[in-house]
């Protein structure tokens, strides 16, 4: 039988790789997507899967009150508003609007008949006070609990997420709804907006540019995971939470700025200054995260390494890979 599959924010940098697997998979997916960032799925969905997807280019908000059937396998649910660290710190209040968009999803989950849903929190709704240059820990889930004291998340967004999560875990306990939370750290993959550090980066290393820019002290660090590894922790925590709790996407290694940039230069092949924009935005100065309780739960553990998931960024951007080619590699003719 054919599972029927919604993904609002489908057409983003997660939510392609998201549909892409699922489509790969066999089951019928529904996508909505304003395409405010994201990208029309008729450029990138394999032709082979002409017929398995239904795509609604609108808000969710729209969709939800007015054209979503009451019932779906699966729902994964991706819609924010979201970018670079830019978006984050300078467009604070246009961010604020997760809240809405989250408000207007979980009041239609609890009407629905949907099996599972997944809730796409963020690493960023760790406290920050755990995260500076003085101090900083690696974050486990039980450091944000709903019944002590949460501390302050990352900006609005951070804010939206960890209300998200609350919202899931009241959804669980008094509505009986099947959902599972994910906190991805650092994402990054080969297709990723260049408002993002890692693939931006990349693209200076492929153009060889010297110097070498980083933005901020070069010296905060994150934790960085390859998306498809991120698409392997989602796949598996709605199958296997159905509480509301959440489980980190991480790799429970710190990697500042500089070393991504030391790395990609080697991959290149050159020897560029590495010049920092110490007046341009760089968030908290260190966040990783324990992978101990995705092992436990899940079973999983990362399998792209950062210096393998990087060559596949460096190589994507250098070739000028199509799109469709490489969310859909089995696919290529030979």
């Amino acid at each position: 039988m054919t599972n029927r599959i919604l993904v609002t924010g489908g057409c983003g940098f997660v939510g392609r790789h998201l549909v892409s697997r699922l489509l790969r998979m066999g089951n019928e997916v529904v996508i909505v997507d304003d395409l405010s960032t994201g990208i029309d799925p008729n450029l990138w969905v394999h032709p082979q899967y002409e017929g398995k997807f239904t795509f609604y280019k609108m808000d969710s908000r729209d969709f939800l009150r007015t054209m979503a059937p009451t019932r779906f396998s699966d729902v994964y649910h991706l819609s924010a508003v979201v970018g670079g660290r830019l978006k984050i710190d300078r467009d604070p209040i246009a961010v604020a609007q997760d809240l809405a968009i989250d408000a207007e999803f979980f009041n239609w989950i609890i009407r629905s008949k949907c099996d599972r849903i997944l809730y796409a929190s963020s690493s960023a709704a760790y406290p920050v006070n755990l995260q500076g240059k003085t101090k900083h820990v690696k974050l486990k889930e039980n450091m944000i609990s709903f019944e002590g004291n949460m501390g302050v998340p990352d900006m609005t967004y951070g804010w939206s997420k960890l209300t998200g999560e609350f919202l899931a875990t009241l959804a669980a306990k008094h509505y009986g709804t099947h959902i599972a939370c994910v906190r991805p750290f650092s994402g990054y993959g080969e297709d990723q907006d260049k408002t993002y550090p890692v693939p931006a980066i990349t693209q200076r290393a492929v153009n060889r540019e010297d110097p070498l820019v980083i933005w901020g002290s070069g010296k905060q660090g994150r934790d960085f995971v390859h998306i498809e590894d991120c698409i392997d922790v989602m796949l598996l925590a709605i199958g296997k939470i159905s509480d509301g709790s959440a489980v980190n996407i991480s790799s429970g290694k710190l990697t500042t700025f500089l070393e991504v940039a030391s790395l990609l230069a080697t991959i290149a092949e050159y020897s560029p200054k590495l010049q920092v924009l110490t007046n341009m935005p760089q968030g908290v100065h260190a966040r990783f995260g324990s992978v101990n309780k995705t092992k436990k739960i899940l079973g999983w553990t990362p399998k792209i390494s950062l210096k393998e998931g990087l060559k596949r960024v460096f190589d994507y951007a250098n070739n000028n890979t199509p799109l469709m080619n490489m969310l859909f590699p089995e696919m290529i003719s030979h």
